[in-house]
């Protein structure tokens, strides 16, 4: 049998790599990731029984609470089966042959702006600053033209090759050390 694992972000996002991260700890070899963007639809899939597992992020080492966690941990009953983290880096990633000039938007989940937030301030304080529902999706939707041609996106590198972008500047993030905790959610028994 196949574990479907319901996964807070599109491919490429971290809690991808943290749902590879996990099926290592747990020694997964038949699994599946299920990509659901957010914390609500991972928890709802997992009542529904879409999905047998959960990864979602709750904290960051220097965002803080992930509050869109908060809000969708209250409102389902679910198990925590583990609590793990993994180090983030962040990346910023432009459309091909676009230059830091052409920049006139950032945009990234609250989370990954929080955690780059002196970088942003140094390094672009002229440019928007907007809000995304997911890294990964926010590289998806530049690499597709879904975004204007003229805004970077703060995402993991691995996303660059997944979505035809560039990678523009390499762990951008405030920390060196930038650990998320993240939750191996289940389906509870009642």
């Amino acid at each position: 049998m196949t574990l479907r694992i319901g996964i807070s972000g599109a491919q490429g996002s971290f809690s991808e790599e943290a749902a590879h991260t996990y099926a290592r700890i747990e020694k997964l070899e038949n699994w599946e990731p299920v990509y659901l963007v957010s914390v609500a639809n991972v928890l709802q899939a997992l009542k529904d029984g879409s999905v047998e597992r959960g990864i979602f992020p709750i904290e960051n080492s220097n965002g803080g609470i992930v509050i869109e966690a908060v809000h969708a941990m209250a409102k389902y009953t679910f198990a925590i089966e583990r609590l793990f983290e993994i180090d983030v880096h962040h990346c910023l990633l432009v459309q091909q042959n676009v230059n830091t000039g052409d920049i006139a938007t950032i945009t990234s989940h609250d989370q990954a702006l929080k955690q780059c937030r002196m970088y942003l301030k140094r390094r672009w304080p002229g440019v928007e600053v907007k809000e995304y529902a997911d890294t990964a999706q926010s590289a998806h939707d530049l690499g597709n033209s879904t975004l204007p041609r003229t805004t970077a996106v703060i995402a993991p590198k691995r996303c660059a090759k997944l979505y035809g972008l560039e990678v523009l500047e390499e762990s951008i993030q405030d920390l060196k050390f930038n650990f998320t905790t993240f939750v191996a959610a289940a389906r509870t028994a009642n």
